[in-house]
């Protein structure tokens, strides 16, 4: 079982809003709306995907990276290491 398992619908709730923000964008651009306005909508997008992005690394680390190291120590550093690398990715976006 996945971290996010329990908070699945949520997660899926919170896509398929972003999914219909990004289509909203896509329609601005074709009909040549103001391009402020349109770059206002990507920044709001970006943060609704920042936020789904953090709810994903604090499940993670409640789940993956605790049974991990309840595991072992070698499986426990493991984790960590993936969610650091995964975390530092999502820095550098």
């Amino acid at each position: 079982m996945h971290g996010y398992t329990d908070a699945k619908d949520d997660y899926l709730k919170r896509l398929r809003r972003v999914e219909g923000q990004v289509r909203g964008i896509a329609r601005m651009v074709d009909e040549d709306v103001y391009c402020i306005d349109i770059l206002t909508q990507v920044a709001a997008v970006t943060k609704a995907l920042q936020a789904v992005s953090i709810g994903l690394v604090e499940d993670h680390l409640a789940h993956c990276v605790v049974d991990a190291a309840r595991q072992s120590p070698e499986e426990g550093a493991a984790k960590v290491k993936e969610a650091a690398d995964a975390i530092a990715r999502l820095v550098r976006s």
